[in-house]
């Protein structure tokens, strides 16, 4: 059985033509949508914001796993919500009252994850990782797509398995940055079951055909 997702991300779209990439996307073997979002405080990059999620949630029934790289998130949840997040993943470095925040997100009806910087330890998420539904491994630091993928994030992936095992957790870890066609079947062996790609998906001559191949890159 194949449980692994594919989370196309789509910072890496054509804003010009959103709905055709999103029509897209719908007709294709990605089972989610990545929206980063992105205030230039947090992140020295600004993205978007309520109004071009509640458009793309208008054109797809994908679940969608909005990425929040902004300050004080805590003050947004219900609006994500109601513009048609299906799941929050927020950063351990931009919250300092995290265990609130998460069952902010949860009471609000969604699915919550915890994002974690290249340089930030897995052992952080000791304490709360039981709460969670997701990890994110960041494997760029955080702000532009396009990035190269960096080699360590491959060891915090397994960690964080060893993390989400030995507390009876039951967690789902994502990788997003640099994630090609190249890289993604070691990704998945060490632990990774879904898959953020920018750049691999919208940056290919045939965008459904490598969603496929990233879906099904550890059968080969």
């Amino acid at each position: 059985m194949n449980n692994v997702i594919i989370a196309p991300s789509v910072l890496s779209a054509d804003f010009a033509n959103l709905q055709a990439d999103i029509e897209m996307l719908n007709h294709s073997d990605a089972e989610w949508i990545h929206i980063d979002v992105m205030d230039g405080v947090f992140v020295p990059n600004i993205s978007f914001g309520f109004p071009v999620l509640q458009a793309i949630r208008k054109h797809t029934n994908k679940f969608l796993d909005v990425h929040l790289m902004i300050q004080n998130p805590d003050q947004y949840v219900h609006q994500f919500r109601d513009a048609g997040a299906n799941q929050l993943t927020v950063h351990y470095e931009g919250n300092i009252h995290l265990d609130s925040l998460i069952s902010k997100i949860k009471t609000a009806g969604m699915h919550v994850g915890v994002a974690l910087n290249p340089a930030t330890s897995v052992s952080v998420l000791s304490p709360i990782i039981h709460l969670l539904d997701m990890v994110l491994i960041m494997s760029v630091n955080p702000g532009f797509g396009g990035q190269k993928f960096i080699p360590y994030a491959v060891h915090k992936i397994e960690l964080t398995k060893e993390l989400i095992e030995s507390k009876h957790a039951h967690a789902k870890i994502q990788v997003d940055g640099g994630v090609t066609l190249d890289n993604a079947k070691e990704l998945i062996h060490v632990g990774a079951s879904i898959l953020v790609a920018g750049s691999a998906v919208f940056n290919s001559p045939d965008p459904k055909a490598t969603i496929t191949a990233l879906k099904n890159v550890h059968n080969i």
